[in-house]
């Protein structure tokens, strides 16, 4: 592809230094890491919060790369051309989303604090009972038809993102829903991807470690529907909250087509809930739309799950699908990976993992579990090292309020010191117990386990690692858990 091919006409091509003709050059690749260049590409020279890729130009230049992009050019000519960006990020996500150019033809975007993994699950399982070969995209990595392939980042990078999507696009992939983490909007890893509908579940503390505040946050999480949303897509939001009535504003703003959900959803054109009641580890749901009530039967534990569920369905009906079969296809979903896993049962006593590791998500665990804890409801639980310090009591004391028991333990305490993260969650959680090793943790409470009680195991989830310090140590919550209650008589 030639050089400037890749920008469009609010990123000109201004190479400074080089021969006329510098936009005619011919760009095999892109890069945004030095180490990873290879003879032909461009090289995106970003700020980052720890270092500035300018200083990594001239190893890139030594790679091979034919061309540098950036804020700002070094100080002295450089061997190849430099293109001037005055927003190097959303520039490389448009660079990106040119050189690999395929996508699935309908895609569903999805944030909000909690519940983005299981809402594009569901999406990918809706689409898939509809018949459509679909994918998702997000912390438990990508899913498609034929292939699994974990992944680090809730948003891949730009160039990471936009080959995945050439790619699976190539393999007759035909939708995709996808999540947009806050990091990801506020750093521009999704422009450039044809988003037919954004989803919104809720908004409560996370991240405070990267936004100076929750309207940073908020802000950035509206960038789905301000900018990246196509022209007159659909916005489905959860209406049940305090930010909700915001998200909404901001879909009106752009005329995208609204469809609420919850309670407080939009009966006509949105999902409003009317009734919702448990079943056994299921849930029966009363819902209306376009003046239709329908009955669904949700295999799913937990009132934050009907959110997720109906966001879902949204989304389906939003991009175009069939609104009957859309909700017939909820009563056979079946839950993301680590979000509320039941693995087992020890004297009658359920036991389930979670990945709820902040502190709206750890709430709403506890509280689908309290109907099934007719004696003790049980949690463990910690919090994650180099992440917002300040959810730590928080958590601990949502756990004393809403737990009948608990063990605070490690979780990926990264480069921190775990005692110092146990303390910080104990301060708020008096009476609680205190087991740094988490298998102990795991076999102590489930040695524990009686008739009438259920077991919480929070924060880690779909992960089979622990992060100490540099290290990632093999670990499963799952597998610590199974091998507990095989190890437990009763």
């Amino acid at each position: 592809m030639k050089l400037r091919d890749l920008f469009s006409d609010d990123a000109p091509i201004d190479a400074q230094g080089s021969p006329r003709g510098a936009a005619d050059l011919d760009v095999g690749g892109l890069a945004v890491d030095s180490r990873a260049v290879k003879p032909g590409d461009l090289f995106f020279a970003l700020a980052g919060a720890k270092t500035d890729g300018a200083r990594f130009i001239a190893a890139a230049i030594d790679a091979g790369a034919v061309a540098v992009a950036g804020d700002h050019a070094p100080d002295g000519e450089l061997a190849v051309p430099f293109v001037p960006l005055g927003n190097p990020r959303r520039a490389l996500a448009l660079a990106a989303a040119r050189f690999y150019s395929r996508q699935p033809r309908t895609i569903a975007a999805v944030t909000g604090t909690s519940g983005k993994t299981s809402v594009a699950a569901f999406t990918r399982h809706i689409w898939q009972r509809l018949g459509h070969a679909a994918a998702s995209i997000g912390t438990i990595g990508l899913v498609t038809p034929t292939r699994s392939v974990y992944g680090s980042l809730t948003t891949p990078d730009p160039i990471a993102l936009h080959r995945s999507l050439d790619e699976i696009a190539g393999e007759g992939v035909t939708h995709l829903a996808l999540e947009a983490s806050s990091h990801g909007l506020d750093q521009f890893r999704l422009d450039g991807v044809r988003v037919a509908a954004g989803g919104f579940t809720n908004l409560s503390r996370d991240h405070m470690d990267y936004h100076p505040d929750v309207a940073h946050y908020l802000n950035a999480k509206l960038r789905l529907f301000r900018d990246l949303v196509i022209d007159g897509g659909a916005a489905v939001i959860s209406a049940d909250h305090d930010c909700s009535a915001q998200v909404i504003d901001a879909a009106r703003a752009r005329g995208l087509r609204l469809i609420t959900v919850g309670r407080n959803g939009d009966a006509g054109e949105g999902i409003r809930l009317i009734e919702a009641s448990i079943d056994g580890f299921a849930q029966k749901l009363t819902i209306e739309h376009a003046g239709r009530r329908t009955a669904v039967h949700l295999p799913l534990v937990g009132e934050f799950q009907i959110e997720n569920a109906l966001v879902a369905a949204g989304l389906v009906i939003g991009a175009g699908g069939d609104p009957a079969a859309a909700f017939a296809a909820l009563d056979h979903l079946e839950g993301a990976p680590g979000r509320l896993d039941f693995v087992g049962e020890r004297r009658g006593a359920p036991v389930f993992v979670d990945y709820a590791h902040k502190p709206d998500a750890l709430a709403k665990a506890l509280q689908a579990l309290r109907p099934y804890a007719k004696r003790k409801l049980v949690v463990v639980f910690g919090a994650g090292g180099d992440r917002d310090a300040g959810k730590r009591p928080l958590m601990g004391a949502i756990a004393a309020e809403n737990a009948d028991s608990i063990i605070v333990t490690d979780d990926n305490p990264r480069s921190e010191d775990p005692a110092a993260i146990r303390a910080a969650i104990l301060a708020a959680a008096p009476g609680a117990r205190e087991i740094g090793d988490r298998a102990e943790a795991i076999r102590t409470a489930i040695a524990a386990l009686a008739p009438g009680d259920a077991l919480l195991i929070a924060g880690k989830g779909h992960e089979t690692g622990q992060i100490v310090r540099d290290t990632v140590l093999p670990f499963s919550d799952h597998e610590a858990a199974a091998a507990a209650l095989s190890t437990s008589a009763g």
